[in-house]
């Protein structure tokens, strides 16, 4: 089955083509706009997938060698997200069913994170723990058989890709915060400035990053122009290893309470290179399995919702045309 999958549900406007055989293309256009304005505008992120998608549906069918006419049925993402982003994306799907008689299918947008490391993968051994952390998410998830989720941990307030974002912003780097942190990061000692780490003493599973960004806004605050300027890397490579720590530190918490031996990671924050390298070598340390995402999977894409779909599709499920977006769509 070919399927072609379309995500807008932030500020990526994206399409792909997947098979059998894997992704046939996948494009990302990433939203700009944004990037004066320290976080994404709702409606300017809406305007710009108007503008874009259809663009990026034609590019990723030819780079895929097809038509429209050689799609079997389609997967569009219909949560969590930005209402208006999702609509845009949504909107387009059921047209292109409804003209062409194809079958569609909804997908939630964190299911889509969790298959998209799975689906690299020749084999994968059942149940195994998912850290999903991104800029609107970060959960634990026990994936106990293909399609089954239980959600085992989440934040209890920011998300650690929005904490990226915030500190970016406090130390004045830019947008999107996640790659300005781990630039300035280099050279920086991570273990400068003693940085909270929330709930580690904790028997539970979820995470709290709001009293890292703050510790991390009134140490910036304590140091004169001159000061904040030389310690820079210093402090965003503690924030970053503290971050790092965190999750970790709750990862290996859910492998031993639900059995597990392997962990697999998803979400834009796992695009961190410091963050890839430090839990490949704890896992080898512990002799747990790791599964990590390229780094153009980890971001929103619409293969990962493509292959999402297409399990879920060949399993026989379908949507209909009443299927309307959900903003808050849980997994």
């Amino acid at each position: 089955m070919r399927v072609l999958g379309i995500e807008t549900s932030c500020d990526e406007t994206s399409a792909a083509v997947v098979d059998e055989s894997g992704i046939c293309s996948n494009i990302i256009a990433t939203q700009k706009v944004h990037e004066a304005y320290g976080g994404v505008v709702p409606e300017f992120a809406s305007r710009a997938h108007m503008r874009q998608l259809s663009g990026i549906v034609r590019l990723a069918l030819q780079q895929a060698g097809t038509s429209l006419a050689g799609i079997d049925a389609l997967a569009v993402t219909c949560g969590p997200g930005l209402a208006g982003s999702l609509l845009v994306g949504l909107s387009l799907c059921k047209g292109i069913a409804l003209t062409l008689g194809k079958p569609f299918i909804g997908v939630n947008h964190i299911e889509g994170h969790i298959l998209a490391t799975a689906a690299q993968l020749h084999k994968i051994d059942y149940p195994y723990i998912c850290l999903v952390a991104s800029g609107g998410h970060t959960l634990l998830v026990l994936v106990q058989e293909p399609r089954r989720y239980e959600i085992v941990g989440r934040t209890m307030d920011d998300a650690a890709g929005e904490a990226f974002d915030k500190v970016a912003k406090v130390l004045g780097l830019g947008y999107p915060g996640g790659p300005a942190v781990e630039a300035s990061a280099r050279g920086g000692n991570p273990d400068a400035i003693a940085f909270p780490r929330a709930l580690s003493e904790s028997t539970n599973l979820n995470f709290s990053f709001s009293g890292l960004k703050t510790a991390v806004l009134y140490y910036a605050q304590s140091l004169d122009p001159v000061e904040g300027a030389a310690r820079l890397p210093d402090i965003a490579a503690s924030f970053q290893m503290a971050v790092i720590d965190t999750l970790f530190i709750k990862s290996r918490r859910a492998l031993e309470a639900c059995g597990c031996r392997t962990l697999v990671l998803a979400g834009g924050v796992m695009r961190n290179g410091p963050l890839r390298k430090i839990f490949a070598a704890r896992c080898g340390e512990l002799g747990i399995a790791l599964a990590i995402p390229a780094p153009e999977l980890c971001t929103d894409n619409a293969a990962m919702i493509a292959q999402a779909g297409r399990q879920r599709l060949l399993a026989g499920e379908r949507s209909d045309f009443s299927l309307d977006v959900e903003p808050n769509l849980s997994l």
